[in-house]
């Protein structure tokens, strides 16, 4: 893996969630603040060597482990820093970041390379005090690749990581040349010391022993008692920092991976829950996966508790949403916050934002098919009238009547144009087209119009109608 390019970027039982996922962060932040106590009381007396080990991706949370373990060393009085390095690089930025902090550092630094040192781990070597290699390892091969491993062809981009590489060399008095060479492909670079050349479209990678040789390692040795002894401190104790539990697991939900995963989990267990009430399963499945991509984040040392803060209160606003009536106001400001915490709790913005936008597309996926299966149970099915007006409810459905079109009858009472009318020993309410018609008068019904007659005036006296005429 090389060297990335992408920079900084409703009731009770819904309370009970909120409590059960405040409980959890709660839980494990005492844990990240445990382990870091029990470390403060470990501390050895000065003038310790401690060996720190490089021994993984390189990314955000080997950068805060990093921070952890060299303050540790500096607070300690240490007399030597160890890097143990077999890494096959990782992200621009973090190694960048981490180069910045052991060059920093108050206490002398080797790198000891037993394995691999590509990419951005050459990178954190040469920002080393010095550098020592065991056999069989290799340095170099810091050419800027995607994600996928496919090589980036962007001149703008090579030639900033070449600037970076070659400044880290020259600082210890290295061959720029070399470092440019493990860089750009189209740098051909001569190495008389080992009587190679390197060939055009090729990166540089050099053993342990050609970087002896043309000095980009300073002792071969094969242990850490080695490299102690070659700094004349045998005498002193050595201490081997170890990465905490809460930071290997911070380690494996940091990973871009596994945080976007997080990320789609919590927001398609919120989702269902909103859509689909009534489980609780995948609300609290959501919760849960958020507070470990917060956890995550925090002991990696970039969430604090205002982002958390604002997100819940985000969760808060949408869960209101749903019970008060906003016009959508709740709702914009609820999603503004929760995508807001997400962001603030991130080592990136425009790289959170991006995983953001992928997991809603994925998670979108996920909750129309589980809305579609469970469409009847719905949040919508709250705003359908399924009451039905049936006869055994007590409800009285309509009589046709249909049946008095062409019947006579008297009116009633006078019709201007509605009133009463009497057809086939019935009163009935009715209308006329718009005229009035006399108290008394014949009468026939025209047309009916829902529960509208309309009736008109007949020649004839009331006294001798046929009513069923």
């Amino acid at each position: 893996m090389g060297v990335e390019t992408l920079r900084n970027v409703r009731t009770p039982r819904r309370s009970r969630i909120g409590l059960a996922v405040l409980a959890l962060l709660g839980l494990l932040s005492l844990l990240g603040a445990a382990s870091g106590h029990a470390r403060a009381e470990e501390l050895p007396s000065a003038g310790a060597v401690y060996v720190i080990p490089v021994q993984q991706t390189v990314q955000s949370g080997l950068a805060s482990f990093l921070d952890r373990a060299l303050n540790e060393a500096e607070e300690a009085k240490a007399s030597l820093i160890v890097l143990d390095i077999d890494t096959p690089g990782g992200r621009l930025d973090t190694a960048e970041e981490i180069g910045k902090r052991i060059r920093e550092a108050s206490v002398p630094t080797v790198a000891f390379v037993t394995g691999k040192a590509a990419s951005a781990g050459a990178y954190l070597s040469l920002n080393a005090g010095d550098i020592a290699m065991a056999p069989g390892s290799t340095i170099g091969a810091a050419m800027i690749v995607d994600g996928a491993g496919n090589a980036i062809d962007n001149p703008k981009l090579v030639s900033f990581w070449s600037e970076e590489m070659r400044a880290a060399a020259e600082m210890n008095g290295r061959h720029p040349g070399i470092a440019i060479g493990m860089v750009d492909p189209n740098r051909v670079v001569e190495m008389e010391e080992i009587g190679e050349t390197s060939q055009q479209g090729q990166i540089i990678s050099l053993s342990a022993e050609n970087a002896f040789k043309v000095g980009y390692a300073d002792k071969l040795a094969s242990t850490v008692e080695e490299v102690v002894a070659w700094k004349g401190l045998s005498d002193r104790t050595i201490v081997e920092v170890k990465p905490s539990l809460a930071e290997r697991v911070s380690e494996f939900l940091t990973s871009p991976g596994i945080s976007l995963l997080l990320l789609v989990i919590g927001i398609a267990g919120v989702a269902i829950e909103f859509f689909v009430p009534g489980f609780g399963a995948p609300g609290i499945t959501g919760l849960i996966a958020f507070g470990l991509y917060f956890f995550g984040q925090s002991i990696a040392g970039f969430a604090g508790m205002e982002s958390m803060i604002v997100f819940l209160l985000g969760i808060g606003l949408l869960i209101l949403e749903v019970f008060v009536p906003s016009f959508g106001i709740l709702g914009i400001l609820g999603i503004a916050s929760v995508i807001a915490g997400i962001t603030m709790g991130a080592y990136d913005t425009g790289n959170a934002l991006r995983s953001l936008g992928i997991a809603v597309l994925v998670a979108a996926v996920i909750v129309g098919v589980v809305v579609y299966v469970f469409r009847k149970r719905g949040v919508w099915n709250r705003f359908i009238l399924k009451e039905e007006l049936t006869s055994d409810r007590g409800f009285v459905p309509q009589q046709p009547r249909e049946h008095w079109v062409g019947q006579t009858g008297v009116a009633v009472s006078l019709l201007r144009p509605s009133g009463i009318a009497e057809i086939d020993g019935k009163r009935l309410d009715v209308i006329t087209s718009g005229e009035f018609i006399e108290q008394g008068k014949a009468i026939q019904v025209t047309s009916v119009d829902g529960t509208r007659i309309v009736v008109k005036e007949i020649a004839g006296n009331s006294s001798n109608l046929n009513k069923d005429a």
